[in-house]
């Protein structure tokens, strides 16, 4: 079987599979969640040994430690995600949701329902734990999941993927609910896009390059983000022991991830007393600092940031600064350099804060708390699909809600139109 046809037959059999799925019930899906989270713990040793081969990959292809650390699974990570997948039972099933009902002056009954989207595409590069996720959201949604790794973590995915198939097979679910692409085959990817007669969403997850690349030659609808320039803006009336506190976190807590600060404005007014604390403290952490001309002559050892640094999602640590003048020029800046994601600010003024959460078109504002936080397990959505920067259909974290769509189920006692 050549691998379009293999790949086609994949798909042919997700689709069997999510009518399957969709007329299940909760207590079903959630019975088969609660196995595959076990099988995962009950063999974390033997993924763990896969995962290793991929490590010993990513450290010959001299990739850096932020890739690495995000590749990397422990015993403490496979509980975790064991745990998340548990967190998807404990959730409310969005299918079959009412989610509007009313009656027409003909006496039609109107009611619109949520249902499953049908076979989901999940394209994803570095992260294995995006196997176990994206594969309980999607069954507990009603949908049936193609999963395509890339080659970085192709044997922590089998391992993975082997795990939770093997506990699906013995709660009796057909094959297609849960599939793996398992080829490295880079026009694996090319067939899954033209395949438009049976797969119904695509969802990208990793690197811009690779998103764009999916976008572009996709025939099926994409829900994406393409990177994560977060901002954290220090107002003139910020707490600073506050901001502190929260830039520190945003930057160092895991700097791999998109809801990382990239970027931090501080309001001119109070440069000098919160940029030497911070700068220092972030410096202790092994954070490179590139700067203004205004953040260079307040702090020694900082180097001059350019356009580019201000437009780049660093996923590591390195950190931009700008002093700004006003809270208009910091939304100017994340007008321009942002990426729609995620953006922050930190103040005691309120109408200031308000203002930014209004002004801001970012998937998700905070005020006063760390970007961070944007992420469907932190929302309590359970286990996240991924985040969009999208404007239909779904944006920001994306949990179970945002794997269904609706329908309209009408009833009538023989009304025609005139």
């Amino acid at each position: 079987m050549s691998l379009k046809q293999d790949i086609l037959h994949t798909a042919v059999l997700a689709q069997k599979a999510a009518r399957f799925l969709g007329a299940l019930s909760s207590e079903k899906k959630n019975k088969a969640i609660k196995a595959m989270a076990d099988s995962l713990l009950n063999n974390s040793q033997a993924i763990i040994k896969a995962n290793k081969k991929d490590i010993k990959f990513a450290n010959e292809q001299k990739r850096s430690s932020a890739f690495i650390d995000r590749l990397t699974l422990s015993s403490q990570r496979i509980k975790k995600m064991s745990n998340d997948l548990l967190a998807v039972i404990a959730l409310e099933d969005p299918v079959g949701k009412v989610i509007k009902i009313w009656r027409r002056p003909n006496g039609l009954n109107m009611c619109k329902i949520s249902v499953p989207l049908g076979v989901i595409g999940i394209i994803y590069e570095s992260r294995p734990n995006v196997t176990s996720d994206c594969a309980a959201l999607c069954l507990k949604a009603g949908n049936a999941v193609i999963l395509r790794g890339g080659k970085e973590s192709i044997h922590s995915n089998i391992a993975i993927y082997k795990a939770i198939f093997k506990a699906l097979t013995k709660c009796g679910f057909p094959e297609g609910c849960i599939s793996l692409i398992c080829t490295t085959d880079r026009a694996a990817v090319s067939i899954m896009l033209s395949l438009s007669d049976h797969i119904d969403l695509i969802i990208p997850r990793g690197g811009e390059s690779l998103i764009r690349s999916v976008v572009e030659n996709s025939k099926i609808p994409v829900i994406k983000h393409y990177k994560g320039i977060c901002h954290t803006y220090i107002d003139k009336y910020a707490d600073l022991n506050m901001a502190e506190e929260i830039a520190f976190n945003a930057k160092v807590q895991r700097p791999s991830t998109c809801n990382a600060m990239e970027c931090l404005l501080v309001h001119k007014s109070v440069a000098a007393e919160f940029l030497p604390r911070i700068v220092k403290r972030l410096k202790k952490a092994k954070v490179e600092i590139r700067g203004c001309q205004n953040t260079i002559k307040l702090v020694k050892g900082v180097k001059k940031a350019t356009n580019k640094d201000y437009a780049t999602e660093f996923l590591d640590l390195i950190l931009a600064i700008k002093i700004v003048n006003s809270m208009a020029e910091a939304l100017a800046h994340i007008v321009k350099y942002g990426s729609k994601h995620s953006d922050a600010i930190i103040t005691d003024n309120f109408p200031n804060g308000m203002k930014f959460l209004k002004l801001v078109d970012s998937a998700c504002v905070y005020l006063n708390a760390s970007t961070r936080f944007t992420d469907g397990n932190e929302f309590g959505l359970g286990a996240e699909i991924g985040v969009s920067t999208d404007k239909l259909h779904a944006r920001g974290p994306m949990g179970l809600e945002e794997l269904t769509i609706y329908k309209y189920m009408v009833m009538g006692n023989g009304q025609i139109r005139k």
